[in-house]
């Protein structure tokens, strides 16, 4: 694994421990906990999880899939006979936050797969998240219900309506304890504002607005107003022949209100902000890694394209993930990254076979740790991989069931570029580019991670040494 920080470079073995800590720079090796989803072999569509999510607290762990379901787990406390074992995510609840529907004016069908999911901060004792498929994007309520009223005047315990004539006196209803009940229910919906296929949601800072990216245009939304937003980008051209890339992901800054990033399926990131003009076509900023002609081939363009960006915590980095590879970039350095991390570099030479089997076009996400001191992204043959900022150590690790014994520590994996194959070593050439971790998730807080593997989610966390 080559590691590239500001012009020098680092050759950083993988078996070496590898530090990701959160509150302290101890190294731990990541262990199992918890695996949901079926085992069968045969897995339908509707299950494969494309979106996961922890809220801001970490309490609650949120999913969705291309069935249109949302699933949300819930931390339970830890045990005090096994103090040593932290608490499981459970199922809180299920619900369909989006069906399938079909665009009678265009002739399409809208999918019904959740493409992301975005919590708000709490505020009360209520949940919210907005969630979206392709074209509308959903605020939903999560509460907990444990009482029910009884005693009502107008109507029996059964809901029936009573005869007023046949009411002599009047009753004060009552609170009476039931057994707890999570109900989600939708409180607003956010509707016909996009043509092309929303990729993005997210928060902003105020916790009044957010945005919503398409293809080609981002739109602004106040949580409060579900029939209007205000278009802040808009970059298709007046002649579609003319056009030459389209918006890939979207985000918010998470302090400053006014400023947001989106990339583009040319490798470049232009980070905006709104105080400048209503619509924000002329950037502040323009991020762009200049090409090495050396290494131009025909598919240079396709593994440019970004597939996902991300603030760190702090707001001075943000992050950005290709084909191949990640990239951190300094706010404030617009000509290239301060760090890029190798993904799976082995597959450079496989790039024409991946673009006959369209694997080429996969995207996969990546995410922060809570002290922004580490990364996170996917693989193929469910392999995920870790960056350790500090430390510059990386890892490979494996979402398997073959290793879901509890508390059962992963074992890093190798990938075997030629040559003589060594013992604990996976050929290339052996790879399943079926089994690929597109989505990833990292606690706020802890060292826990949730992997999305399919139809499967996987929860790992750290062991202590």
């Amino acid at each position: 694994m080559i590691l590239v920080r500001d012009k020098q470079c680092h050759t950083l073995p993988n078996d070496v421990p590898f530090s990701a800590g959160v509150a302290s720079g101890n190294d731990f090796q990541w262990c199992f906990s918890q695996v949901k989803g079926a085992i069968d072999e045969d897995v339908a569509e509707a299950d494969i999880i494309s979106t996961v999510e922890f809220n801001y607290s970490g309490e609650l762990l949120a999913t969705g899939d291309k069935g249109g379901r949302v699933v949300i787990f819930q931390h339970e406390q830890e045990s005090k006979n096994r103090p040593h074992l932290r608490g499981e995510y459970n199922v809180y609840s299920t619900f369909q936050s989006h069906e399938p529907e079909f665009d009678y004016l265009k002739s399409l069908e809208i999918e019904e797969k959740i493409n992301k999911i975005r919590w708000l901060p709490q505020q009360n004792a209520a949940h919210f998240l907005l969630s979206t498929n392709d074209k509308t994007i959903k605020l939903w309520k999560i509460s907990e219900r444990d009482k029910r009223a009884e005693g009502y005047n107008l109507k029996d315990e059964d809901g029936r309506l009573r005869d007023p004539f046949r009411i002599t006196a009047l009753r004060v209803p009552v609170l009476m304890p039931m057994d707890l009940m999570v109900e989600a229910s939708p409180r607003r919906i956010f509707a016909n504002a996009h043509t092309y296929h929303i990729n993005s949601i997210s928060v902003n800072s105020d916790h009044e607005t957010y945005l919503s990216a398409d293809d080609l245009r981002i739109n602004l939304w106040h949580l409060e107003i579900t029939d209007r937003s205000f278009n802040i980008v808009d970059i298709k051209p007046a002649n579609m022949e003319e056009l030459t890339e389209v918006i890939t992901a979207a985000e918010c800054h998470p302090h400053q209100c006014n400023v947001f990033v989106y990339s583009s399926s040319k490798g470049t990131i232009r980070l905006c902000d709104m105080r400048a003009a209503a619509l924000c076509d002329r950037h502040s900023k323009f991020f762009e890694e200049p090409e090495d002609p050396s290494s131009r081939s025909f598919f240079s363009e396709i593994i440019s394209s970004i597939s996902d960006v991300k603030f760190s915590h702090s707001g001075r980095y943000m992050m950005t993930r290709d084909y191949l590879s990640v990239k951190v970039w300094d706010l404030n350095m617009e000509n290239r990254p301060v760090e890029t991390y190798q993904v799976h570099e082995y597959l450079r030479s496989k790039l024409c076979s991946l673009y006959e089997n369209d694997c080429i076009f996969d995207k996969f996400e990546c995410c922060w740790n809570g002290s922004d001191s580490a990364i996170m992204t996917g693989s193929y043959n469910n392999f995920f991989r870790m960056f350790d900022r500090n430390t510059r150590r990386d890892i490979t690790l494996e979402a398997s069931r073959e290793s879901s014994k509890p508390r059962a520590t992963l074992k890093p994996r190798k990938v075997s570029t030629g040559g003589k194959r060594k013992k604990d070593e996976i050929s290339v050439d052996s790879l399943d580019f079926n089994k690929k971790i597109l989505h990833t998730a990292w606690h706020p807080k802890d060292n826990v991670i949730a992997v999305a593997a399919t139809n499967n989610l996987y929860i790992f966390q750290d062991k202590i040494n």
